[in-house]
């Protein structure tokens, strides 16, 4: 009622008056915040515990930490399809396998007429090399047996060359028929007759002239020849004829040492002339005679 009176003195007041009503207005908006934030439901807080109380749980049983439960959850959840699923993979798998089975057995027959077919080719060229190599009363067969009940990698087949030495004998394998000289031979003959199917880099015969001279000998110098053409050809040998096939003629010798206590071997290279006297030496043995030079000369030039 003053203050329109003495206005200088009531508007400090009023002014006063008005801030604490504003403040008290904040203070009872704070107020109802903080009981709305700590208002709670039971029921809800209880709910919620049962829930931490099953997470805790289970990350004890499955051994993983609560916050990867969820990921660990996911991973069940796959492997279930999977499961669920797997009957019908099952069916797809097995008629897989079926038309698998088909194709390799046709695959494998087929592939076994072509191995009947082969070998019967193989047999052929190697019989025609065995009578230049006095193996002339002996057979060669290529034994080809098919067992479906045996399937692997390489068909059905057990594939195994066999020998007959003489006629009345019975056939077996070559490895366990053969003597040495003639299995070396019978080698000889397979190797000559597949050179141009691929082989050994380098191949060694030892003595393949072992128990044989003369024309069989030359025969048998001659095929080292052309075998030597594909492949590199050793061969250890005291026949005259083969060693004139050779293009590198190579002397091994043994020297006694110390008084006999101990032996070296020397292997020598050696040069045309010395090459000649050689093969004439293993013409007339210890003493060598003007004929043996001869007929060393001859066995040379018509190797080369």
């Amino acid at each position: 009622r003053r203050a329109a009176n003495a206005p200088g003195l009531i508007e400090p007041a009023v002014k006063a008056i008005d801030i604490a009503i504003n403040a008290l207005e904040e203070a009872d908006q704070h107020l109802h915040a903080a009981l709305a934030a700590t208002d709670f439901d039971p029921a809800e807080l209880e709910r919620i515990e049962e829930r931490l109380f099953a997470l805790r749980a289970a990350s004890r049983k499955y051994s993983t930490p609560v916050d990867l439960l969820a990921a660990l959850a996911a991973q069940y959840a796959n492997d279930v399809a999977l499961i669920d699923a797997g009957a019908d993979q099952l069916k797809k798998l097995e008629a897989a396998a079926t038309e698998a089975d088909k194709r390799y057995a046709a695959a494998a027959a087929k592939l076994s007429a072509a191995r009947s077919k082969a070998a019967e080719k193989l047999n052929k060229a190697v019989n025609a090399e065995l009578a230049p190599l006095k193996l002339e009363r002996a057979k060669f067969m290529t034994q080809v047996e098919a067992n479906a009940a045996a399937p692997g990698p390489e068909g059905i087949d057990r594939v195994e060359f066999w020998v007959q030495t003489n006629p009345g004998t019975k056939p077996g394998p070559m490895m366990k028929v053969a003597s040495g000289g003639e299995l070396s031979r019978f080698l000889l003959a397979l190797k000559v007759v597949l050179a141009d199917r691929g082989s050994a880099p380098t191949l060694v015969f030892d003595e393949i002239d072992t128990g044989v001279g003369g024309a069989v000998a030359d025969a048998i110098g001659s095929r080292l020849s052309r075998l030597a053409g594909k492949v590199q050809v050793m061969a250890v040998t005291h026949a005259p004829q083969v060693a004139a096939r050779a293009s590198q003629h190579l002397l091994i010798s043994k020297d006694a040492l110390d008084k006999g206590k101990r032996v070296a071997t020397r292997v020598n290279a050696l040069a045309a002339d010395h090459r000649r006297e050689e093969i004439a030496r293993m013409l007339a043995g210890a003493e060598i005679t003007a004929e043996a030079r001869a007929a060393a000369e001859r066995l040379l030039r018509a190797a080369s």
